[in-house]
């Protein structure tokens, strides 16, 4: 073994006190069973905006009772740097319901050792007692006015994973340069303080509190000025099936119906209790559509309900499918639900405020992979779009900015199926954003309207946005770079393609490099990462086309849109030139056969 593995697994050995992970360490190391040694102690975890994100198990690159110790003693020494009222004010803390008997870790354990961190330094903890969604943790941090919050989640990952998600003290997630001072506060603090392992200094403590009740009652307190149509819900005969897909969202989902007075939807049984097995999908995540949601379909057509809600198991993340004339379900995009729910929270403004003047001060948000159609309402409707880069860490935190100088922000979505509809969280929220989905279901059924076809009114009134996304699979890191460096070298002689096979390319912006042709100086507005890939082509005939790389997953990504104006445009002839786009996106930029890329779904 090489000396670095030996220090590192040395110092396993001293600093750990869970007897599940210390015996694991034990037994590689009797065995000599170096590669595995070497998966687990090679390369801490990166603490990065989204904090960490990594399989629950053993050494520094697992997620474990060790290295949540070790993060949050970094993360509170950086609090303690930026804060001289953190003493007073603290943190929150709150958890899902993953668990990995074979490390012995959990979310709910995590959350302990995280909040005996900060209470045997003098911090008070808002510590929650059992699973909320993810959007709670941001709710508090802004209502109780604290310092951060940390959320332990690995919302719709695979079962073994877990996270450690951060929010400064504006309510929305962090963003560079926190992640950095965070990292280098942690690589100075690995050694476990004394009473690091002790989590019963939390029993009694005078400085532990736990805000579940009272943030319960607040949440739908706020919530409920979102509600617009109080009798209608009362009267409607729409039904509703929601799924949890075995996270934390069942009770809240239900309680957000009775801050509205609607009927709470029926929760699909095998679904609805939190089970960190997830064992009826084989991903917990509603983005992959259909194989999530065939549980609720067929309670769908036992209750003859026609609508679907479903969130990922963290609940910060909402799907909803329809039931067509022709019978089939249909599953909305979160392109498409963002202009169902742009469309409506307007709507309901505007008959709220018939002062033409508040226009001025009203925003909406969405990310740049994102579709553009909250662009083309605004334009028509006089109120102010902007873009963020992708992630809700940018559009809270231009949210907070924008309401500071009394701007009112209305909205904000990303394609990822996450909404913003209720800007007290100033992040994606799964729960408010489905009662308000069923609100305006509600709504539109009185005038004999289905979601489906007030969305295409919306595309007549304000033009065709269809879009599509997908990824490749790809592992190796090199592999990627070298592919997004041949897009930048296209001709050999650093030169961007002019074309994509037939399709003429009018202009780029790689926000890797800070290149726009759009701009006279050629520089970005928004800010660049080098870290990270992503190219923006916009095409002669209306259609942009975005290829990144994620930043939690080993692929790929690409989003493509067709605008087209108002009027009469045929929705078909431009779902086949999209199609014909993607084709040529695909065999031209990602040439899968050349880099060995694995399709979606494979």
């Amino acid at each position: 073994m090489d000396s670095r593995l030996d220090q590192e697994t040395a110092r396993w050995l001293r600093w750990d006190k869970n007897p599940l992970t210390l015996e694991s360490v034990k037994q590689l190391i009797a065995a000599g069973n170096t590669e595995e040694l070497q998966k687990c102690f090679s390369a801490r975890m990166e603490f990065g905006t989204a904090g960490l994100r990594a399989a629950m198990g053993t050494g520094i690159s697992h997620m474990n009772d060790l290295t949540i110790i070790q993060t949050t003693q970094g993360f509170c020494r950086y609090l303690e740097k930026q804060f001289s009222d953190l003493k007073q004010r603290g943190v929150v803390i709150s958890f899902d319901a993953r668990a990995h008997p074979a490390s012995g870790g959990s979310s709910r354990r995590f959350a302990r050792l995280a909040a005996t961190t900060f209470i045997s330094q003098g911090i008070p903890v808002y510590l929650f007692s059992d699973i909320t969604p993810t959007p709670f943790v941001p709710y508090t941090v802004s209502h109780l006015n604290l310092c951060a919050g940390i959320m332990i989640t690995a919302s719709h990952n695979p079962k073994q994973d877990n996270g450690y998600k951060v929010y400064w003290d504006n309510g929305a997630q962090i963003i560079s340069p926190h992640d950095k001072g965070i990292s280098q506060a942690i690589e100075e603090n690995l050694e476990p303080w004394p009473q690091a392992w002790d989590d019963s200094v939390l029993n009694g403590s005078l400085l532990l509190h736990d805000p579940s009740a009272s943030i319960n009652k607040d949440y739908f307190e706020d919530l409920k000025k979102y509600c617009f149509h109080r009798a209608v819900n009362k009267e409607t005969k729409v039904k509703f099936v929601h799924t949890s897909v075995h996270g934390v969202g069942h009770s809240f989902v239900q309680s957000a119906f009775k801050a509205f007075d609607l009927i709470p939807p029926e929760a699909v049984p095998e679904q609805k209790d939190p089970d960190p097995e997830f064992p009826t999908v084989k991903y917990p995540n509603p983005e992959e559509g259909e194989g999530v949601l065939t549980l609720s379909f067929a309670l769908a057509d036992k209750t003859k309900a026609r609508i679907i809600l479903a969130n990922d198991p963290d609940a910060d993340r909402l799907a909803v499918a329809e039931k067509q004339e022709s019978g089939k379900w249909k599953v909305f995009s979160g392109n498409e639900l963002g202009a169902l729910l742009g469309w409506w929270l307007f709507t309901s403004w505007k008959e709220k405020n018939q002062d033409h003047s508040a226009l001025q001060n009203l925003y909406m948000l969405s990310s740049t992979v994102s579709s553009k159609i909250l662009r083309a309402i605004a334009l028509k409707e006089g109120f102010h779009f902007e873009e963020t880069l992708t992630g809700f860490k940018w559009m809270g935190n231009r949210a907070k900015q924008l309401i500071d100088q009394g701007k009112n922000v209305l909205f904000a979505f990303e394609e990822a199926i996450g909404y913003m509809c209720c800007p007290f969280v100033l992040d994606k929220d799964g729960v408010s954003a489905a009662v308000i989905t069923a609100e305006l279901a509600s709504f539109l059924a009185t005038k004999n309207l289905s979601l489906s076809q007030q969305l295409k009114a919306i595309y007549v009134e304000y033009g065709y946005h269809i879009t599509r996304a997908s990824y490749f699979i790809c592992h190796d890191q090199e592999t990627i770079k070298q592919l997004f460096e041949n897009l930048r070298n296209y001709d050999g002689k650093s030169n961007y393609p002019k074309t994509c096979g037939r399709f003429e390319i009018s202009h780029i912006r790689d926000l890797t490099t800070g290149y726009d042709d759009n701009e006279p100086d050629k520089k970005a507005i928004l800010p660049t990462s080098k870290s990270s890939q992503m190219i923006t082509f916009s095409f002669a005939n209306g259609g942009v086309a975005t290829m990144r790389t994620s930043g939690t997953e080993p692929k790929i990504k690409y989003y493509l849109e067709l605008c087209a104006p108002p009027g009469n445009s045929d929705p078909e002839q431009l779902k086949k030139e999209l199609d014909e786009l993607v084709s040529a996106i695909e065999e031209h930029f990602f040439q899968p056969q050349k880099y060995n890329l694995q399709p979606k779904g494979e």
